[in-house]
Parts: structure tokens; sequence; C-alpha cells
């Protein structure tokens, strides 16, 4: 998996690299005409390429015309070049057919066996793997049929505050996490231990390691009251109304982050 995140992540840096030097010289690039180049002409002069998957390139190349996109129409940043160890992740798919994930072993397209944490019952179309803190995680679309839940209250209006998570209009209050005031000191004392470590070393890896996955922790504790909140709501309530806040330029205050 490592081996194929990297391969991902050299195409995705080659293409980036190549969509620049082109636009300097007055072409328009595409992601369609970086993967012609590449398959016709840099990946034969590369061995180590023939012994991963075809799939894994292709999707870099597509994931890189998507992040151009997003770019020119102003909902994302200029696209940067991927650094090892930082957002690691790859995507495969069956060359059309379904993959079917029953259980907790799933035979993937190319990779082989793995193990998952959970069973999963799925069939879908392609896989993405991704690695956190260590960990690597399976991510997938698939089709479903939803069934409709009796509603409790037709309409019901969302206060998010600073101190509480939220305020629903019936009264009912959502408590704050406060997930990382409850991991910032273990978080500080993690960080103070680390910092005469030499970077690249073991013990600076084991470290870093330590950290991601407190880090993680913290997101995980901060998704799972999200996650229960807006299931809270879908479940008992026709339609959901909230305030116009600017959350996210809210959070950017850390003294109002550190709160959530």
């Amino acid at each position: 998996m490592a081996q194929h995140a990297g391969y991902t992540r050299w195409c995705y840096n080659w293409g980036l690299s190549l969509w620049n030097a082109s636009y300097k010289d007055g072409y328009k690039p595409n992601a369609r005409k970086l993967r012609e180049v590449f398959t016709n002409h840099t990946k034969p002069l590369i061995p180590w390429m023939k012994k991963l998957s075809s799939r894994v390139y292709q999707y870099a190349f597509i994931n890189l015309g998507e992040a151009f996109k997003r770019f020119f129409q102003g909902l994302g940043k200029y696209p940067r070049f991927k650094k090892k160890g930082k957002h690691d992740s790859f995507t495969i798919d069956n060359c059309g057919k379904p993959i079917e994930l029953n259980g907790w072993n799933h035979k993937l397209p190319f990779i082989g066996i793995v193990k998952t944490y959970e069973p999963i019952e799925a069939t879908t179309k392609k896989i993405t793997i991704s690695r956190q803190a260590g960990d690597w995680y399976l991510s997938c679309s698939y089709e479903f049929h939803a069934t409709t839940t009796p509603k409790k209250t037709d309409v019901v209006g969302v206060d998010l505050g600073v101190k509480t998570l939220a305020t629903l209009s019936d009264g009912k209050v959502f408590e704050s996490v406060r997930s990382y005031q409850r991991f910032e000191a273990k978080l500080s004392r993690l960080q103070y231990l680390n910092r005469h470590k030499e970077v690249g070393s073991a013990n600076w890896k084991k470290a870093q390691l330590k950290i991601a996955r407190l880090h993680r922790k913290v997101a995980n504790i901060r998704k799972d009251a999200l996650h229960k909140l807006t299931t809270y709501l879908a479940k008992n309530h026709g339609s959901v109304v909230i305030e116009d806040l600017n959350v996210r330029g809210m959070l950017s205050n850390h003294k109002l982050a550190k709160i959530s």
C-alpha cells in the first residue's frame, strides 16, 4: 500500500511539474494530455512502475485535473506538490468490474486480501485507501435504499453556540465535547519530549507517530459528536433551519477553535 501511495504521489508531482512548465511555455495543458505523455514516454523508462497497478497513476492524473478545475472555479487553492508521509492515499478499481466487499476479509484488485477492523457489506466500483497516523483506511461509495423514519417535529431551529455545540428550538441542548481541551496537556507534553530528537531518526518517527495518533483521537471525538447531532436531526425532524454564520471564520480564531 505504501508503494502504491508513493506511485500516486510521484505521478501527481510529475504531472504538476510538467503542467507548470508547459503553462510557462505558452501551452494549455490538461490531465488527459499529461497522462498520454506519461504512458507513452515516461512510464516505459521506469522499471519499478511495471510492478504496480496501472490504475493508480491514472487516478493520480484525474485527481490533478480535478484540483485544477476547482482552482479555476475559485473553489480551491492552486495545486501543490505532495509530500511523503502527509495525506498518503491512492485509488484503485477493477477495470470496470464491481468490487465485492463482504465480511472482514476482502480481495482488492492487485493488492490482494486485506482485513478490516469492522465488517463491510457493499458493492462498489472504486476504492480509495489512505493512511492516517500509521493506519490504513478504506473509503468507497455504494448505492443503498434509504428508509424514512417517523418525524417528531416538522421544523426545528438550530443555534450553533460557543460554550455548547448546538441548542435546538425545542429546548434540547447538545454539549460541546471539548476534545482538544481534554488532550491539550498531553499533546503539549509529547511535543515537548520531541523537541531535541534528530529529524528523520527512528525515535523522532516514533514520537511523530504518537503525536499524530493523539491528533487523530481528538478529531475522531469531534467527528463522533457531529455525526450524533446530524443523525438525531435527520431522524427526528423534517426540516432543519440554521442561522447564517461564518463558522469557518469563527474557528479560525484560536480561542474559539479550542472550545469546540
